[in-house]
């Protein structure tokens, strides 16, 4: 997959590790937005969130720089190496979480 961030090659195809933020659901944390990590699946909440798993995942997991919008409508990916907001015209469409 050819784009415009240079860690593409490290985004795979993902099933969701949950339909909230993993770390939030356990703890009862509430989070604003979802990201998926798009090297594993795992699901975290911004950064605009109390908590911001998501860069947090990536902190712990260097190698999984991407994620995706996890939010309804949302067709956006975001790099953290690159500092990329981007969008992939031959992806797939973005997966979701419930509407709650």
């Amino acid at each position: 997959m050819d784009g415009p961030c240079g860690h593409l090659d490290r985004v795979r195809d993902v099933e969701p590790s949950a339909d909230g933020c993993e770390e939030c659901l356990r703890t009862g944390e509430t989070w604003v937005h979802l990201r998926i990590c798009m090297s594993c699946g795992h699901v975290g909440c911004c950064d605009s969130s109390p908590k911001r798993h998501a860069t947090a995942h990536w902190r712990s997991h260097p190698d999984h720089p991407v994620v995706r919008s996890f939010e309804p409508g949302e067709d956006w990916w975001w790099c953290f190496v690159d500092e990329l907001l981007f969008e992939v015209d031959s992806a797939a469409p973005a997966p979701s979480h419930s509407v709650r």
